[in-house]
């Protein structure tokens, strides 16, 4: 399959687009806008992801969840934190860690799903990462007193360098880690009778 072809103009104006958004945008805002296909869209937000990355200046072009977005490259971002006025960023707790974790690994879930499998109200944690922009709304499920469900967000996504979910490290469960120890000592066994 041949690349589309992208004129200087069309990726002009998906840089403007992409610029402008701030939030991520996704190839069929930048379609509708630049009045194009959503596969050349596509192609030429790929190729301005390419050309800032040849670049090597201060920004870059993210892709979340199939969108894109301009950002800052992390190299720079204690200079803007030193620059800017920002609510001062605080490392998140183990029982945010583990929220988000249930969050990420079982989306849509409720604060009584992550307080089931946590084993403690996670009600202010669950608050917390809302007003972060790590979690977020997403309906009510069909359940009894039609409880809030969460998922996490594209800031999740860029603050843990993730292009989608996709891209989280598979869960290890008991039985993995079993097997995974029983072949180290087979190994062992083996470089032993050797």
């Amino acid at each position: 399959m041949n690349e589309i072809e992208v004129s200087d103009e069309l990726l002009r104006i998906t840089e403007a687009i992409v610029f402008a958004s701030g939030d991520p945008v996704t190839a069929e805002q930048i379609a509708k806008g630049a009045d194009v296909s959503i596969s050349e869209a596509h192609a030429a937000a790929r190729k301005l992801q390419r050309t800032y990355a040849v670049r090597e200046g201060a920004l870059e072009i993210l892709t979340l969840n199939g969108a894109y977005q301009m950002a800052v490259r992390t190299d720079y971002s204690e200079y803007i934190r030193r620059t800017l006025v920002e609510k001062k960023n605080t490392a998140l707790s183990n029982a945010a860690m583990e929220t988000l974790a249930i969050a990420a690994y079982n989306q849509p879930v409720t604060k009584s799903f992550i307080e089931n499998v946590r084993g403690v109200d996670s009600s202010g944690v669950v608050n917390s990462l809302v007003e972060k922009e790590l979690l977020e709304e997403c309906g009510r499920l069909e359940l009894p007193g039609r409880p809030i469900a969460y998922r996490t967000t594209d800031n999740f996504l860029r603050c843990f360098k993730l292009e989608s979910l996709d891209d989280l490290p598979e869960v290890i469960t008991a039985q993995t880690a079993d097997d995974l120890e029983a072949n180290m000592l087979s190994e062992e066994e083996q470089a032993i009778k050797n």
